[in-house]
């Protein structure tokens, strides 16, 4: 893939307390590799990885990994000039806790609420991760948190839920492809927008986006009147 080219850029924000391994994910997702320490994050560090989602479609990948944020939600100040920015010019954000720390995943409707507010009228479309799935075969009894509850966490949020590691890799790669198939998928449909002066999408041909949703809308309907024709002839 040249990665010169592109037609679409999505600007993801990882959420989470410190320490869940939010770094370490995106080192596993965007260099494949793991590194048993990784210092903490202090302010914002920056990722890019680029992905192909459908023949011909490539979108560049934009995460911005916000550990070590708790001490800047402290302060009202630093609050609005450091993260509000990043949450307003996100379209995707990555709800990540500790599936071996409780208050990690107690705190995760903290995350979601103060993002949802920030960026009022608009909307992040998110996916809820549970990491370090491997410590849980390791280190029997140590899981703090069920697959159970996670998912009726997920469902009032109306978000996917999925468990994945960084240190094995497991579900890495599909859980950052899935949030961002989900925004791809918002985009065709409408409920993502294009924005002058947001940085959370950027399209290269915005009049190819236009072809695109009309393409997908047709095929919508095409399967609906498909599906409408096999009723009749079954219930006929």
């Amino acid at each position: 893939m040249d990665l010169s080219l592109w037609q679409y850029q999505f600007r993801i924000i990882m959420l989470g307390d410190s320490t869940v391994g939010k770094s370490s994910l995106l080192k596993r997702y965007t260099e494949d590799a793991f590194l048993e320490t990784i210092n903490q994050t202090v302010g914002v560090d920056f990722y890019v990885h680029f992905l192909e989602v459908e023949p011909g479609v490539r979108i560049k990948l934009q995460f911005w990994d916000t550990a070590g944020q708790e001490r800047f939600r402290q302060d009202d100040n630093a609050l609005t000039s450091v993260t509000r920015s990043y949450y307003r010019n996100s379209v995707g954000g990555l709800l990540v806790f500790d599936l071996t720390n409780r208050a990690s995943f107690d705190h995760v409707k903290d995350w979601h609420a103060e993002v949802c507010e920030r960026v009022q009228p608009h909307r992040v479309t998110f996916l809820l991760l549970g990491h370090k799935s491997d410590r849980e075969k390791d280190e029997p009894g140590v899981r703090a948190v069920s697959r159970e509850e996670a998912e009726k966490l997920a469902s009032r949020m109306g978000i996917p839920y999925v468990e994945a590691s960084a240190k094995t890799g497991c579900n890495v790669q599909e859980a950052f492809e899935a949030l961002s198939r989900k925004i791809y998928g918002g985009l065709l449909s409408g409920e993502v927008e294009l924005r002058e002066g947001w940085d959370g999408v950027k399209c290269t041909a915005p009049q190819g986006l236009t072809l695109q949703r009309d393409g997908a809308a047709a095929a919508a309907a095409a399967r609906a009147a498909d599906g409408s024709k096999r009723e009749k002839k079954c219930c006929g």
